[in-house]
């Protein structure tokens, strides 16, 4: 917004100060005004990934970088968004590569080469990692399960993003606002499938807590800003009723996950994990309050 501002007011001078001046001069400065760039990191999310008609999960228009790049570019007409996501990342293959091909090896290394040539003009950077990571927490298929990987998958996820956003901000610069996200949690879903899957639910509810609290830690330490999804999606909150239609009443944070997300659809769309547009418009409100660039 400020080099628009800045440009405009050079072209206004020079009209003033010089009448015999071309129109196209003033057009020929406004066009001038360099590119900036929105970065958008992560995993499945940040492709705005959604199940499409036969139930494949496919990236679309509809994620919270591109809502988010919708309200910052109508401020900033020379914002240009760049998604560098992979569906299925991991913190590990991200450092390493492995699932999505690129000309560095890995989405970090593309990262960190993007930033590095672009230094100076990257005014936002997201991120949404680690999800992957602990499958069998992610995958509610059972109370052994969830609990089988704290002593195992998150510390080394924890050192991963650590990283991960180390290298970001060496390559972004210190003046580059980035901002992480904590997750949503679709194994709420279980709720509506009896006394077993309320204990899924409950059980659930306490790792991702406690996993979403890692995380902001780690961006935090790192001078990242944490967008809070967890609490836009009011994952804690079993205490209220909704009535949600086609699923019944049910604790507000299960409702907003059937609301939000696929992961309450009937086949062959659902259930899946995915936030759909409503849901990533959720995560965006939240990364624009986070990076408080509104």
């Amino acid at each position: 917004m400020g080099p628009v501002r800045i440009a405009l007011a050079v072209a206004v001078a020079a009209a003033v100060t010089a009448c015999s001046g071309p129109a196209a001069s003033v057009r020929s400065q406004v066009e001038s005004v360099p590119a900036t760039y929105y970065l958008a990191l992560g995993d499945s999310l940040s492709q705005g990934v959604q199940p499409d008609a036969g139930g494949t999960s496919v990236p679309t228009g509809q994620g919270y970088p591109d809502q988010l790049y919708a309200v910052l570019h109508r401020g900033q007409s020379a914002l240009q968004l760049v998604k560098l996501g992979c569906p299925g990342e991991t913190t590990a293959t991200m450092i390493h590569g492995g699932i999505c091909r690129y000309r560095g090896g890995s989405q970090l290394a593309a990262a960190v080469d993007f930033l590095s040539a672009h230094r100076g003009h990257v005014v936002l950077v997201t991120i949404d990692i680690g999800a992957n990571d602990p499958e069998d927490c992610g995958a509610a298929a059972g109370l052994r399960a969830l609990t089988s990987c704290i002593g195992t998958d998150l510390p080394a996820v924890i050192g991963n993003l650590g990283t991960i956003l180390t290298r970001l901000r060496a390559a972004a610069g210190p003046d580059v606002r980035m901002a992480g996200m904590s997750y949503y949690l679709p194994a709420l879903a279980a709720w509506r499938q009896g006394t077993v899957g309320q204990g899924v639910a409950w059980v659930s509810e306490r790792l991702a807590a406690g996993y979403n609290g890692l995380l902001d830690r780690a961006y935090t330490s790192s001078g990242v800003r944490v967008a809070n999804v967890f609490g836009a999606f009011e994952t804690s909150d079993f205490g209220h009723r909704v009535a949600v239609p086609g699923v019944g009443t049910v604790p507000r944070n299960v409702a907003r996950i059937c609301q939000w997300t696929w992961a309450c659809a009937s086949p062959p769309r659902g259930p899946n994990q995915h936030a759909n547009q409503a849901g990533y418009g959720v995560i965006a409100r939240a990364f624009l309050s986070a990076a408080d660039l509104s």
